[in-house]
């Protein structure tokens, strides 16, 4: 957790993609701009965060319907 967000959206794109067979390194690229974008986004202040437990509470509702 001490690593910056772009480094660990990085961490988590590589892991997702060690899951792929074959690797498609198009789509790889693809979420990894997407992540990068939205990091940068936030961190310019343009989107916010939502607090895991509120997270987890919205999909716990939306499952109970």
């Amino acid at each position: 957790m001490a690593l910056s967000p772009r480094d660990r959206a990085e961490i988590v794109e590589r892991l997702l993609a060690s899951f792929q067979l074959p690797p498609d390194p198009e789509l790889d690229q693809l979420w990894a701009q997407k992540a990068e974008d939205r990091i940068d986004a936030y961190e310019r202040g343009e989107i916010g965060a939502i607090p895991a437990d509120e997270v987890y509470a919205r999909i716990e509702r939306e499952r109970l319907k």
